[in-house]
């Protein structure tokens, strides 16, 4: 193979230079400035020998599988699994007041859109307001808001941990969303606790079948709106 043998090639270039192989021998004038110049040539050969050597080398684990290939982490989020204390409803709400000021359509509000939104909802902030606002919920840090972390500000909201005159709390009550709820923590015993769990999932069961029964109802409203037009229509011909 091409690898096995440059790699052979490589070895040996470097086992000759620590002289633990002889070179093949060369003309007296050749060898005179063979010396001269390697000196200065050695150690960055050797250098970039060993570096390629290292390449080849996982190259050749990889091809073999050895090596594993490095993937990124690619984490799905799901609000509705994530934030089970919200309804879809309520989640659905919150989309829909995320989308309509992600001007720029990119899945973030970042700061000038944040801005504006404040000042949609009549309390507009100051530049280092705004800035405090998106690092009390900014997970990643990278200076703008996700809409999970849109999500997480109703969360705080819902459990009373943001205080009363911070801008965040000033966006979830104006945002007229109404994140009130009743979860596990209110439980008296394990036993309350087990049954609101099997509540909250027969409810989550039942926002489902609501919208497919809407989303149905709606689609036989426009059969029958189609079919109203469609006999007008033959009636004037």
């Amino acid at each position: 193979m091409a690898t096995d043998e440059l790699s052979s090639k490589l070895n040996r270039r470097l086992k000759i230079e620590e002289g633990s192989h002889e070179p093949v021998a060369l003309d007296d004038a050749h060898t005179d400035g063979a010396h001269e110049n390697g000196a200065h040539e050695k150690p960055a050969t050797a250098s970039a020998d060993s570096e390629l050597g290292a390449k080849l080398q996982r190259r050749g684990e990889l091809n073999e599988g050895v090596g594993d290939h490095q993937q990124p982490s690619m984490k799905v989020f799901n609000p509705y699994t994530e934030f089970k204390e919200f309804s879809r409803k309520q989640i659905k709400d919150m989309e829909k007041m995320f989308k309509q000021y992600d001007s720029e359509r990119d899945n973030y509000i970042d700061l000038m859109e944040l801005k504006l939104m404040m000042e949609k909802l009549g309390a507009p902030q100051t530049h280092l307001g705004l800035k405090n606002m998106i690092k009390e919920v900014d997970e990643d840090l990278d200076g703008k808001l996700s809409f999970r972390e849109f999500l997480l500000i109703f969360r705080k909201a819902a459990a009373g941990e943001l205080a009363e005159d911070s801008g965040l709390h000033v966006l979830a009550r104006l945002s007229e969303i109404d994140v009130s709820t009743e979860g596990v923590k209110g439980a008296k015993s394990f036993f309350e606790a087990k049954v609101q769990a099997i509540n909250e999932s027969n409810r989550f069961e039942a926002e489902i079948r609501h919208e497919q029964e809407e989303k149905k109802r709606q689609a036989e409203e426009k059969k029958q709106r189609q079919a109203a037009f469609k006999e007008l229509k033959s009636a004037f011909k």
